[in-house]
């Protein structure tokens, strides 16, 4: 039996090992490492329960009339959860859950801290536009099966 990633003249299911030549850039001549492939994780239970709930929010939104513009925007500086635009003001909304009665509560759980990311965040995205539009930052507290729609939260 041949080792791990040697090359076999008989079997099909062979694995073969790159060389050192596959290993070099084009043209370059410098080696870099292979790439590998890594299968995407399987979401934990904490990310599917905040799916749900950012889906919850997203469909009481809707229902108010909004309209949706991205989900979870990402950057360096944090994520927005949701950015939906109501009438002419875009709206910067961050999704939060607990368990009834846990922590103070869904809203509280949006500290200082978290404002100044979803600020950032929210800077490094409407840097797409030529005249931002106007904006606000909303929270949407789920507390067990009690949504709270806090417009205004913060200033930004």
């Amino acid at each position: 039996m041949s080792p791990p990633g040697a090359k076999t003249s008989h079997g099909s299911d062979a694995v073969t090992k790159p060389s050192d030549a596959s290993l070099a850039q084009p043209g370059t001549g410098k080696r870099t490492a292979a790439r590998k492939t890594v299968p995407a994780k399987a979401p934990t239970a904490k990310q599917l329960a905040g799916q749900r709930g950012e889906d919850q929010a997203l469909a009481f939104l809707l229902a108010q009339g909004m309209t949706l513009v991205a989900r979870n925007f990402r950057c360096k500086m944090g994520e927005i959860d949701l950015i939906m635009r109501q009438r002419q003001t875009l709206v910067f909304v961050e999704v939060r859950m607990r368990a009834p009665g846990r922590f103070g509560g869904a809203a509280d759980s949006v500290t200082g801290v978290k404002q100044h990311k979803l600020l950032l965040a929210a800077q490094l995205y409407l840097q797409r536009f030529a005249t931002p539009p106007a904006c606000r930052f909303d929270v949407v507290a789920i507390d067990g099966d009690k949504l709270n729609w806090i417009q205004n939260a913060f200033e930004g």
